[in-house]
This record gives C-alpha cells, sequence and structure tokens, in this order.
C-alpha cells in the first residue's frame, strides 16, 4: 500500500466520527496498538525534542531498503498520533518517508485540535522521522 493510499485509509477511518472526542478516544486506542520501542531506544538520544510530552522514535533500514520506525510516548495521545505516523511511513523507501506530503494531518482536523504545545511536538515527530529518512536516502547513493 502507497503511502497515499494509507493517508485515504486514515481519512475514511476518522470520517465516521462527527465529535472531536470520538476521534481522541480512536486515537488512544491506536496507542494501545503501538508496538513497544525497545528499552534501550528509550533514552535521552531517541527522545523528539520540542514534545510537550516525553516522545522516543527510532528509525532502522530493513535488508529490504524499506524504514520501519518504533516509538513510546508518556501521553497516550501523543503515542496514538505516532502510531498513526508510523502507519504511514512504515515500510516504505527512505525518498517515499523523506518526500511524503502528509495531508491526512489536515484532513481529519488533527492539526485544528491540538493544543499549540501539542502542535509543535507533531511537526518536531515528523521533522526527525523525515532526518532519519533523509540520512538513509544518503546512504543509498
Amino acid at each position: 500500500m502507497t503511502i497515499n493510499e494509507t493517508q485515504d485509509q486514515i481519512i475514511e477511518e476518522f470520517s465516521i466520527f462527527d465529535e472531536w472526542l470520538d476521534r481522541y478516544n480512536y486515537l488512544i486506542e491506536l496507542s494501545s496498538e503501538l508496538p513497544a520501542i525497545a528499552p534501550e531506544h528509550r533514552t535521552e538520544q531517541f527522545l523528539i525534542k520540542g514534545c510537550q510530552s516525553r516522545v522516543w522514535v527510532d528509525a532502522r533500514l530493513g535488508d529490504d531498503g524499506l524504514m520501519y520506525f518504533t516509538a513510546d510516548s508518556d501521553a497516550i495521545i501523543t503515542k496514538g498520533i505516532i502510531a498513526l505516523l508510523i502507519r504511514v511511513m512504515n515500510g516504505h523507501t527512505p525518498v517515499e518517508v523523506r518526500d511524503a506530503d502528509l495531508y491526512f494531518i489536515e484532513r481529519i482536523g488533527l492539526a485544528q485540535n491540538l493544543s499549540p504545545t501539542r502542535a509543535n511536538g507533531l511537526l518536531a515527530m515528523i521533522k526527525q522521522m523525515k532526518l532519519f529518512a533523509t540520512a538513509y536516502a544518503s546512504m543509498q547513493k
């Protein structure tokens, strides 16, 4: 599935909820499905700067040339948000991840319904994931 197909699927899933409280509850549900990050990656080195809550993100380049992310957060809504980002970007090439237009964030109303500090954290998570992709893309040349 392409990045855009996954984003369209997420937009469709969120469209069934009329209220933002229901969307937050769905994010909380998604947070429980996020696979645990390795304990050695739950350190300062993997901590995202700029997030109100603590968020750790790691990425690896698989033997298949695709990127795989793991993450964790001490806040359940933030953990749900990073779970969405991972769902969109996991299993794609570094160039695809680096160049992805993450339009689902606007379309589901996420950006407009986050506090300013959480919105900044969302941008910081995306930036870090794209930095990993940029680094891996440069290694593949």
